[in-house]
């Protein structure tokens, strides 16, 4: 699948909004830890992911009712669902100027990922992690997501990359109390 910048201009993968808020101390602080642990951006990268993979937990497989939407939030409560792992993945990168989208696939809600710009690509990556079974891994050779889309099922894969979190998914994660409400808000599709 070819993924299309849904904005031409790369900085724009690097800016900080409200929701990946990459300037925040929580935030600054993490990827300043993070970063010590890596030794060269690549590898920056494959520790933020598995970071946010594996030390924040998805909501619905924790049954965390809290909804966090927000980067710094996600991190700080160590909570949040697909999207919102995204938003804190795609800061943790950021902070260290790594070019990173927002891009989403068609399940029977909407699923969020983050894409990372290497060596002139773009590379897809699933900081959700998956429940037993759909282990999603840090690849810049191919892709190991939690889902692949059945089309006969209605499912897809959406190729256009966004500097800023879907308007449909952040009012949704804005507007939810907890995570029953999100479900009853949160889009089936873009």
């Amino acid at each position: 699948m070819e993924l299309i910048q849904n904005t031409p201009d790369l900085s724009a993968y690097l800016a900080a909004d409200e929701a990946i808020d990459h300037h925040h101390p929580v935030v600054r602080e993490t990827a300043a830890r993070l970063a010590r642990e890596a030794t060269d951006s690549y590898d920056y990268a494959r520790v933020a992911f598995v970071f946010v993979r594996d030390e924040i937990p998805h909501s619905l497989d924790s049954g965390d009712p809290r909804v966090t939407w927000r980067a710094s939030d996600v991190i700080e409560r160590r909570t949040g669902i697909c999207c919102a792992k995204s938003h804190a993945l795609a800061a943790l990168l950021r902070a260290e100027d790594i070019p990173t989208a927002l891009c989403y696939q068609k399940f029977e809600a909407v699923h969020g990922l983050v894409a990372v710009r290497f060596n002139g690509a773009w590379h897809r990556q699933d900081p959700r992690g998956g429940r037993p079974g759909e282990r999603a891994a840090f690849r810049l050779d191919g892709e190991q997501l939690a889902f692949v889309p059945d089309p006969e099922a209605g499912e897809a894969d959406y190729p256009e990359l966004y500097a800023a979190p879907h308007p449909a998914i952040l009012a949704s994660l804005r507007t939810a109390p907890d995570v029953p409400s999100l479900w009853r808000t949160y889009p089936t599709a873009l």
